[in-house]
């Protein structure tokens, strides 16, 4: 059964050239040219991933990609946006986004950045625990909820998404490099510092009602879950 592709775009030149292209590569595409189209599509067609514009008439990017959060679907989103900004990018990545192009962009770039997350979200499926563990934390994969002793602590998507990578490794040290790899992209840019925000974000959920750290920092290295 060939994959579901929903792009949403109001550009006709766009959605048209990726209809095409996608269907050669062996995939099925929808289309929707505004966002609340879109929205109303990806809640009915399930799709296995959404490229997504920013701007759009109706309902912008930001809005639809907060709505599929919300809506509690972990479908890929790979956005597009006009302005190579730094701001845009960690907008689009703290609403639950997976990764950004930059308009205009080449095609093969797209079917690389397409593949990359597709072969990600194999590999989540492909997992035999759905329930996973450390200490007093229990994570579970197909509710997505977060459980430290007595608290269930609410967390983004790139917060679970974090925290599931550090309890997949418990007390391997896990570099800065690796990380961005796995949660944001082989290509994600290394200059802004979102990184080091999300794991301080994370450590404040986990420790808010008086639990220990076992998020640890090494000097130099990189992250360690363990709890010393």
């Amino acid at each position: 059964m060939r994959e579901p592709i929903l792009v949403i775009d109001d550009d006709e030149k766009i959605t048209s050239m990726l209809r095409r292209s996608l269907a050669f590569e062996g995939y099925t595409v929808a289309t929707a040219n505004n966002g609340a189209e879109g929205l109303k599509m990806m809640l009915t067609m399930e799709p296995a991933l959404i490229i997504l514009d920013v701007m759009m008439p109706q309902m912008d990017g930001w809005e639809v990609c907060r709505r599929v959060r919300e809506s509690g679907s972990s479908v890929p989103i790979l956005m597009l946006t006009a302005k190579d900004d730094i701001a845009d990018k960690v907008k689009g990545l703290d609403l639950g986004a997976d990764d950004y192009l930059v308009k205009p962009f080449a095609l093969e770039e797209l079917l690389a950045r397409l593949r990359s997350l597709m072969r990600r979200r194999g590999e989540t499926a492909e997992q035999k625990t759905n329930r996973m563990g450390y200490e007093d934390i229990t994570l579970d994969l197909d509710t997505r909820e977060v459980v430290r002793g007595d608290y269930k602590i609410e967390l983004t998507t790139k917060e679970f998404d974090l925290l599931h990578l550090f309890l997949q490794n418990p007390k391997r040290v896990l570099s800065r490099d690796i990380i961005m790899e796995k949660i944001w992209g082989y290509d994600y840019s290394g200059e802004s510092n979102v990184l080091e925000v999300y794991v301080a974000l994370l450590r404040q959920k986990l420790e808010e009602h008086g639990g220990k750290r076992i998020i640890q920092t090494v000097r130099g290295a990189g992250y360690v879950l363990r709890g010393d």
